[in-house]
């Protein structure tokens, strides 16, 4: 019983310190959800501590913590691809800016040579 109230209060505490993060607007939308969600589903099972059991027994998993640790895994996993993914779309657009800063370097270049031949 110790165990569900520690994992229940940490599940309280990560879900409302999110929140707290999104109202600051230290944290967006789009990468919440997927903390609020484990959180949520967190302090499900630790509230409801038989159904993680149940669960466990429907999918086939021999030990509800194996299931605790794949769910935690698993929630690792898609936040690497997550941030991957917006660190590769943040790379493209520094380089097109960097690119489109050096072309407007040249043109100002091109027009400061021009206006002193004049």
């Amino acid at each position: 019983m110790t165990a569900n109230i520690l994992a229940g209060g940490a599940a309280f505490v990560t879900f409302f310190f999110v929140f707290y993060l999104l109202r600051r607007g230290a944290l967006r939308e789009k990468y919440a959800v997927l903390w609020l969600f484990f959180s949520g589903a967190a302090l499900f099972f630790a509230v409801f501590p038989g159904a993680l059991v149940w669960f466990s027994n429907l999918i086939g998993v021999a030990e509800p913590v194996n299931l605790l640790f794949f769910m935690a895994v698993v929630l690792l996993v898609l936040v690497a691809v997550q941030l991957s993914y917006e660190l590769s779309r943040h790379e493209m657009r520094i380089r097109r800016l960097a690119e489109e800063i050096a072309l407007l370097q040249d043109e100002i270049t091109e027009i400061k040579r021009l206006n002193n031949g004049e």
